[in-house]
């Protein structure tokens, strides 16, 4: 099933050979706190202490490798929700490259400014990730730039997948990965590689309840545009795009499950990992110690659940961590 897939076990594997020496090999230890509330062995894969804070640094360092000498001359652009312009900022400055980046109004300032900092060229368009990609489309067409989306494409999700190698590298017996999910390039990278080598671990997909345009898609049976709307995990907003071509299909063929997560359940897993695990997390990489919290993983163990991402704003955090932080759709804005 795998290899009838726009990405395959061996692309990923091919992947992992370009991008080696450009990202980290990000480190995974055991949860006794997680492992106690579970019942079975629990693994944090700490992939917010990857470079640029997020998993996103594998897919975009494989898609900018991937690139003609002459295309990255041209200049490369995408819309992003933050991580993953701060991760092609990154990338393409390291190839000598020139990239720009389109964000909503909903891209908290931490990520805006960190993205400029990188050296890249910020647009920020509109309340919404398609409005941002409107803006990718007009340079793409206008100025003849280069887009590297930030997940429906084969050479991003391939990097991504590269994860789900080092996750079964370390632990074969793996019984469930439990990976955020937004526009499914993480989840699908990490479904393909894990299930590629072993068919029988559960790969299930964890977001927010609000705004969840890949679970809205599967449960419809193609791609749809949803309301964007503020989340503590803000990573995991935005649409999956209704072209989707590469993400919604490996997500339906290969996710054993989609599970919702509340604002307060995120920010519970937030609170767990700084008190608990010494970790600090953005809501989007929270979500899996979260599901845990919750009660919401049923099943053996050994279990992983992938902290994607660090890049959060500190003061909410602060807000977060002592109960102050006003919910997305509960109490707040």
């Amino acid at each position: 099933m795998v290899s009838t897939l726009p990405v395959s076990l061996e692309d990923i594997r091919a992947a992992a050979r370009r991008i080696a020496g450009r990202v980290l090999a990000t480190p995974m230890v055991q949860s006794a706190s997680l492992g106690e509330l579970a019942g079975v062995p629990v693994h944090l894969k700490l992939e917010h202490h990857q470079t640029t804070g997020s998993f996103k640094l594998r897919g975009a360092t494989n898609a900018v490798l991937s690139l003609s000498r002459a295309d990255r001359a041209r200049g490369i652009v995408a819309a992003s929700t933050g991580n993953h312009g701060r991760a092609l900022a990154y990338a393409a400055k390291v190839e000598g490259a020139v990239a720009t980046i389109c964000m909503s109004r909903l891209v908290p300032e931490n990520k805006v400014s960190e993205i400029r900092r990188l050296g890249a060229d910020t647009r920020v368009v509109g309340v919404s990730q398609d409005e941002a990609q409107q803006e990718v489309d007009r340079l793409v067409r206008k100025q003849g730039l280069v887009m590297v989306p930030p997940f429906d494409h084969p050479d991003v999700v391939a990097g991504q997948g590269t994860l789900g190698l080092e996750i079964i590298d370390a632990l074969p017996e793996a019984a469930i990965v439990l990976v955020p999910l937004s526009g499914g390039g993480l989840a699908a990278g990490v479904a393909a590689a894990v299930k590629g080598i072993s068919p029988k671990t559960k790969v299930i997909g964890l977001t927010m309840e609000k705004g969840a345009a890949m679970k809205a898609s599967l449960d419809a049976g193609q791609p749809v545009q949803v309301e964007e709307v503020a989340s503590l995990a803000d990573s995991l907003g935005g649409g999956i795009g209704l072209d989707n071509r590469v993400t919604f299909a490996m997500c339906r063929d290969l996710l054993d499950d989609v599970i919702l997560l509340t604002e307060a359940e995120i920010a519970a897993g937030m609170r767990h990992a700084y008190a608990c695990e010494r970790q600090i997390v953005e809501g989007a990489g929270a979500v899996g110690i979260a599901a845990l919290l919750a009660g919401k993983i049923r099943g053996g163990g050994p279990i992983v659940a992938i902290l994607s991402g660090a890049n959060v704003d500190m003061e909410q955090h602060l807000r977060v961590i002592n109960g102050t932080q006003p919910l997305y759709g509960e109490e707040g804005p």
